[in-house]
């Protein structure tokens, strides 16, 4: 059996398969549990023609793996002690905990330092971290948010107000009376992801429900609306 392994190119994507050339007939194509692609074509299948094919089932392919993505092992509960990794805007940071009289967190290079009176205190720890994120929060998320605005001005809209919030199933939501509710949380995330969340909210002031026409807004502001929304739910997990 001659195997031999290629990629192609879908969008900004980038599909690694194994080509296993064997006695057959047609072509087949699998995505197994560990997302791996494996094509078994004729052994006188034309490469080219492989790529052709792979590329054709490009988007049932991402969907596959993203499918099996979920049975994942995810990201065990924080310890909050020194070695562990945090996320902060889309980046991995390796947490530090030091002593130190005046409590106060610091993001240096790859570190998160956390200097605390109690450095053995892991509550102690977790709180400091977490008022660290909120304070971060409430600066980038109002950024965000006046950047996104700006593709809704020429509705007569303003700008709404913005509210943080821990929620347990949702980036963020819309009130009654247009304030926008983030998670907290998605500060963790990178700023297209903090962006694709905002600009959903905002496309809410028009079209309140998941109709078409929202769909049709979201779309010719971020066409690429979908990839942001993947890579935030792969990433906080």
């Amino acid at each position: 059996m001659n195997v031999t392994t290629r990629t192609i190119n879908y969008g900004d994507e980038i599909i690694a398969f194994e080509v296993n050339f064997l006695e057959r007939k047609t072509l087949d194509i699998s995505v197994h549990p560990n997302q791996q692609v494996i094509v078994k074509a004729p052994i006188d299948a034309l490469v080219e023609e492989i790529d052709q094919r792979v590329k054709k089932h490009a988007r049932w392919i991402l969907k596959q793996q993203q499918y099996f993505s979920q049975f994942e092992p995810r990201t065990p509960p924080r310890k909050y002690i020194s070695g562990e990794t945090h996320l902060y805007l889309g980046r991995q940071y390796r947490l530090k905990v030091e002593i130190n009289s005046q409590p106060s967190v610091k993001l240096r290079g790859c570190y998160i330092y956390v200097q605390t009176p109690q450095p053995h205190c892991t509550e102690t720890t977790q709180q400091l971290l977490e008022n660290w994120y909120l304070e971060r929060a409430q600066a980038k998320f109002n950024e965000r948010l006046d950047f996104c605005f700006v593709n809704f001005k020429r509705f007569g809209q303003e700008r709404p107000n913005l509210q943080i919030r821990h929620l347990s199933k949702r980036w963020g939501s819309l009130t009654a009376n247009g304030t926008i509710i983030l998670n907290r949380d998605l500060i963790r995330a990178s700023s297209r992801g903090i962006d694709y969340v905002i600009t959903h909210e905002l496309c809410h002031l028009k079209h309140p429900d998941h109709s078409c026409a929202f769909y049709d807004l979201l779309i010719s502001i971020m066409p690429d609306w979908e990839k942001r929304k993947l890579t935030l739910e792969q990433m906080l997990v």
